[in-house]
């Protein structure tokens, strides 16, 4: 199926160009950074599926939807949550809240229907190219199994590393830089010396601080906080 990316921010473009890569099953016929770009391209080209943001410049995603007369299927895409129940009032595919993961990225496209209406399936191919999520944790002279997106957030603890998942704690004996390389083909982001987060984690960002539950608030560092805002906030 062919789609096309409706999107002004960079660093979002670059996530769904790399979750459309590896799934595999999806063609990215055009990326646009404002949906009068894409006018002319939907007139013409035979495209199934938009990935839209609702947050643009000149005309918003939702305003664009409620122009065109038989549109695409569409997956909406934004930080926000308070368009939910006036996208689905749209006959949208999917909401997606950012920052998603490539977990909730595909349970989204499985919502497509193609012609003879079935599902969107992951093929083998697709299979092949996920990502491994289980690591084993050096602790001590163990190594635990662990399945990456269990994990909520890890912590420096001088040459060691705590690891922090929903309701339990494992310490690794790797210092918190090795994480940082390791997972940085996952949804995980540093955001403080001492800090990196599972982003797909995150519940609000208030001030300096990210809240990935009511009670957890890690602290944005000075050093990291552009980096944090320019991918994750407008």
């Amino acid at each position: 199926m062919n789609c096309i990316i409706i999107e002004d921010q960079l660093p979002a473009q670059r996530i769904l160009k790399k979750y459309i890569t590896d799934l595999g099953t999806l063609n990215l016929t055009g990326t646009y950074t404002d949906a009068l770009q894409a006018v002319e391209v939907l007139k013409t080209d035979k495209v199934g599926l938009i990935f839209l943001d609702i947050h643009l410049p000149k005309l918003s995603g939702i305003d664009f939807l409620k122009t065109l007369t038989n549109p695409p299927q569409v997956i909406l895409t934004t930080a926000f949550p308070d368009y939910a129940l006036e996208s689905y009032d749209l006959d949208v595919v999917d909401y997606l809240l950012k920052p998603f993961s490539f977990q909730r990225f595909i349970k989204a496209v499985s919502k497509i229907t193609l012609d003879d209406h079935q599902k969107v399936v992951a093929s083998d191919t697709f299979t092949r190219k996920e990502p491994d999520q289980v690591i084993f944790v050096k602790s001590g002279y163990e190594h635990i199994k662990i399945n990456i997106d269990d994990i909520v957030f890890l912590k420096s603890d001088s040459d060691y590393t705590e690891l922090y998942l929903e309701h339990k704690k494992h310490l690794s004996s790797e210092p918190l830089k090795f994480w940082e390389q390791k997972l940085r083909s996952y949804n995980f982001i540093r955001i403080h010396k001492s800090y990196i987060i599972n982003s797909s984690k995150i519940h609000k960002v208030a001030g300096n601080h990210v809240h990935l539950s009511e009670n957890i608030l890690i602290p944005v560092g000075r050093a990291y906080k552009d980096g944090f805002s320019n991918r994750f906030l407008r």
